[in-house]
């Protein structure tokens, strides 16, 4: 399809325009994640915060109890 010349300075102006860098992508999701990390009132589970396993119970031996 052949477009003018008006329109591919116009579209190269606006890619050139609108074209963000990926470290700056990164640098701003990360200052929004500490954003939404901060509010204390987020539903759900927490990002950054490693949950403690739970301590398996064993069973009690079969030896008798000295104390009886």
């Amino acid at each position: 399809m052949k477009h003018s010349a008006e329109y591919r300075r116009f579209t190269n102006l606006v890619d050139h325009l609108l074209t963000v860098s990926h470290e700056e992508i990164k640098r701003r999701e990360a200052e929004y994640r500490k954003q939404v990390d901060a509010n204390p009132n987020r539903p759900g589970p927490k990002r950054g915060t490693k949950q403690e396993k739970r301590k398996t119970v064993t069973p009690p031996s079969a030896s008798p109890d000295p104390a009886s």
